[in-house]
């Protein structure tokens, strides 16, 4: 990815209409953050980055961003500009939940279904890989997108169970506005999380390879562009 100099950014404080209050709170947060940044010419990744470009590969932070209280974790980092021809992103954020969200829900017949469809893997993980979230150098999430399993080294869950535990993250990892950004775009981006997993779970299905989940001809299972902007600003008023 693309290592550009970092920049900052301007927000307004815009009055937002209200027609669903939960909507209504991730638009109010996500502006509060940006505009809180802005005031104090902070940029969003300033802090986890040392107000250094990101070394390509690097864990941000080395050992993640972990809330043990809620199961949850996720770590930055930027590939190199070559590793994904006419991506624009500065870097990515990858979004795992841990164990105690998900290990009595294996054996529900809708994830009995997705192994199947992942040809039953064998392996044992800790985590699972939910959700990828990339940014544009100003620190604006930009996309987002799924990757296959041998990417972070762990597995997948059924849709369904992904959209209900990124509906009801909350998180508390001691980067309070990356995590109020986290929860704030998973929020507004709901429609595009579902047509993301639907992708996702359809390029599993139609690839050919019997260890598919370990076949790295198979990275990038599906990708949405978002445009905060646009998706805001049906919600705002003079």
């Amino acid at each position: 990815m693309h290592t550009q100099e970092l920049t900052f950014m301007t927000v307004a404080r815009p009055r937002l209409l209200q027609p669903d209050a939960r909507l209504a709170a991730a638009r109010l947060r996500l502006l509060d953050t940006y505009a809180g940044l802005a005031e104090r010419g902070a940029h969003l990744l300033g802090r986890l980055l040392a107000g250094q470009a990101p070394q390509q590969w690097a864990h941000y932070p080395e050992d993640d961003a972990i809330d043990k209280s809620s199961g949850y974790q996720w770590f930055y980092h930027s590939h190199s500009p070559e590793d994904r021809h006419g991506a624009v992103e500065h870097g990515h954020i990858h979004l795992f939940a841990r164990r105690p969200l998900w290990g009595r829900r294996l054996q529900s017949r809708p994830e009995r279904a997705f192994a199947e469809l992942c040809d039953n893997p064998s392996a044992n993980s800790t985590t699972r890989h939910l959700l990828t979230i990339g940014f544009d150098p100003k620190g604006l999430p930009i996309s987002l997108f799924t990757v296959n399993s041998w990417v972070t080294g762990d597995l997948m869950l059924g849709g369904d169970l992904s959209l209900e535990l990124l509906s009801s993250m909350k998180l508390d990892t001691g980067h309070p506005e990356i995590d109020a950004v986290i929860e704030s775009v998973t929020r507004l981006c709901e429609p595009e999380l579902r047509e993301l997993m639907w992708r996702r779970d359809d390029a599993l299905r139609s690839h050919p390879a019997a260890d598919k989940l370990q076949d790295e001809a198979l990275e990038l299972l599906s990708e949405v562009r978002i445009d905060l902007d646009a998706k805001l600003s049906a919600f705002m008023t003079d």
